[in-house]
């Protein structure tokens, strides 16, 4: 007899296979997972051609041939899927969202494994007819070209604990992506916030995390904008989970000396030499970034709570700026001192 639960012939669709997505559906197909990607002509291209090649920091190496990847741009693709996993940019929710409403089958499950913290609001705003779960990608993932994606950072997946996802969770574990449930996914969001906030300042630093990381006047830059969202969220009662260390923890954390910074944070440095921010690759192709859903979430919670964040918005600012051909390539104490300013104005 079957196990509570189980789906036969179970169908999952990666919605908006960028890095991300590419990497999550390709390592759950790469280990037997019926999966069909919905993503950009571009990479449709790609992986006809090259198929997939998954790979993290930890030396795993898998992949899914050409012959074998279902990857379309239509998102028609998602009318027979049982589990629809959310990766488009923040900024196509929306449009996600409608295109779901229309197709989805009954009793479908969604999970939003997206950047910002309100994506999964908006797909249930929609009445979209699922049960629509909030998920969190905690790691980063480098797109290399010719489909390979390397998972180059620490952490994994998280999500709102919820009975459907029972049928789903062994097929999460044999790819070795368990899914980690929680009961507050609030606080699991803005603590993942609290360390995106440093997308922005890697996108004009224009450098590797590691290099970014490893340098105290960016550790700075990092340390103003997380202590500002930190006041605010003690400000609005909320509380930010505990994900690699205390919140509170970080910022004094990332402004103490290089070389003490090498000894207390080794699993902060536990980072590909190459890895780099979305928000950079953004920046490189030309395409806009997520800087409203991250730093941006910043200024809005601010601004509901009749306060300011100017160090935030500062980062905002520069990012559109960098977007519209405006100065990259910041160095840390350029950059420090730019923010320090917006906090005291000369």
């Amino acid at each position: 007899m079957p196990p509570y639960g189980y789906i036969p012939h179970m169908k999952i669709c990666v919605f908006g296979a960028g890095s991300i997505g590419c990497y999550v559906g390709g390592r759950l197909a790469a280990t037997g997972a019926d999966v069909t990607f919905i993503g950009r002509q571009r990479l449709v291209v790609e992986a006809r051609q090259h198929g997939l090649h998954l790979t993290d920091w930890q030396g795993a190496d898998l992949r899914v041939a050409p012959a074998d990847i279902r990857f379309e741009t239509s998102p028609d693709a998602v009318r027979s899927a049982d589990l629809v996993l959310v990766t488009v940019k923040s900024a196509g929710t929306e449009e996600v969202a409608r295109d779901l409403t229309q197709l989805l089958k009954p009793g479908a499950v969604v999970i939003s494994f997206q950047n910002g913290i309100h994506n999964a609001e908006v797909i249930r705003s929609h009445n979209v007819g699922a049960t629509v779960i909030t998920g969190m990608v905690e790691f980063n993932v480098i797109n290399r070209g010719q489909g390979a994606f390397h998972h180059g950072t620490e952490g994994g997946l998280d999500v709102q604990g919820h009975p459907a996802l029972e049928p789903y969770e062994p097929v999460f574990e044999k790819a070795g992506l368990k899914l980690r449930q929680h009961t507050d996914m609030t606080g699991v969001m803005w603590a993942k916030l609290q360390l995106n906030l440093n997308n922005a300042i890697n996108a004009l630093a224009g450098i590797p995390l590691k290099e970014e990381l490893s340098q105290r006047a960016f550790r700075r830059c990092i340390a103003m904008a997380q202590r500002e969202l930190l006041r605010l969220l003690d400000a609005a009662r909320i509380r930010p989970t505990r994900l690699k260390l205390p919140p509170s923890w970080i910022p004094t954390l990332l402004e103490v000396p290089d070389a003490l910074f090498e000894r207390l944070a080794g699993r902060m440095l536990a980072i590909d030499p190459l890895a780099r921010s979305s928000m950079w690759e953004d920046l490189q192709a030309g395409r806009a970034t997520e800087i409203d859903y991250l730093n941006g979430e910043v200024v809005k919670l601010a601004q509901s709570l009749g306060r300011t964040a100017p160090v935030n918005g500062r980062l905002v600012a520069l990012v559109l700026e960098a977007e519209k051909g405006g100065k990259r390539d910041w160095t840390g104490e350029e950059l420090l001192k730019e923010l320090r300013r917006s906090v005291r104005p000369e």
